[in-house]
């Protein structure tokens, strides 16, 4: 194994994050662009059965289709965030890994991770409308549940109950890393909603208005691309977290040491058991 498993720095881990990201950058973007299509093919069509009726059926049918597309955006964020992690895992511990392989060592547990992170969601929505900063402590928490719900196997609540513990004492350093990557997206979908906006705006008020699906389209598509090549960033990132409060808290390089030299000296067949 070439990985150094060891405590890694605030700087360190996102070095390692961007240096995985770039040398695997079709495996993770594939893994996100996959599940994420249908989001787009489900906003798109959304876009094409707006009717040219009463302005108040537009607005109540773009509400409908609005809820639903982000009931969808949740379900495919945690399918394509568990495939991430189990991949980050896989490459972090010098492992091979593929986006269907990715994909089908995670199907199992799918459904868990959905609930998980529709609990998570609730409860921290349920925070910040209360109280801003409870809301953040509690994002805090949970930020390790899905990799320890996908790598330990655990049920939503343990998985909550676990990150909590892993997280406990660290909890500024995932703080600075979530601000680095809301900006980041922010900054990415800026970048290529704004191309889109400006061409948009100088176009004339015939044109726009047999034109507006089409800008529409263009929107969802530039946000769809500032999602795959951002949110790969973050979901890797705190799967190298996971490893790191374990290697800190647990001794895990230890424990991953000492079960490769005992596998390692384990007899290969009964011949060589009885020599």
């Amino acid at each position: 194994m070439t990985t150094a498993l060891r405590p890694l720095s605030t700087g360190e881990l996102l070095d390692r994050t961007f240096s995985l990201y770039r040398s695997h950058f079709g495996l993770f973007v594939g893994i996100f662009a996959l599940p994420h299509l249908m989001v787009l093919a489900f906003q798109c069509l959304g876009v094409a059965v707006q009717s040219p009726g009463t302005q108040l059926t537009n607005i109540l049918t773009t509400m409908l289709w609005g809820l639903a597309a982000l009931f969808l955006t949740i379900v495919v964020s945690a399918v394509s965030q568990a495939a991430t992690v189990m991949a980050v895992s896989e490459v972090h511990l010098d492992r091979p890994a593929s986006v269907m392989d990715s994909f089908s060592r995670v199907k199992s547990q799918i459904p868990g991770v959905i609930g998980l992170s529709l609990l998570v969601g609730l409860c921290v929505g349920v925070a910040f409308v209360a109280l801003i900063v409870p809301g953040v402590l509690l994002a805090l928490m949970w930020s390790l549940a899905v990799p320890v719900k996908v790598l330990e196997n655990k049920g939503a609540t343990d998985s909550m109950s676990r990150s909590s513990e892993l997280t406990k004492g660290d909890r500024g350093r995932i703080f600075v890393i979530w601000i680095l990557f809301i900006v980041m997206s922010f900054g990415v979908s800026l970048l290529l909603q704004w191309p889109i906006e400006i061409a948009a705006g100088v176009s004339s008020r015939a044109a726009m208005q047999r034109t507006a699906p089409v800008w529409q389209v263009a929107s969802l598509a530039a946000t769809f691309i500032s999602e795959c090549l951002v949110g790969p960033l973050a979901t890797i990132s705190f799967a190298l977290i996971y490893y790191d409060e374990r290697v800190r808290k647990e001794a895990f390089d230890l424990q991953l040491m000492m079960t490769t030299i005992d596998a390692a000296a384990l007899p290969s067949s009964p011949a060589q058991a009885g020599a």
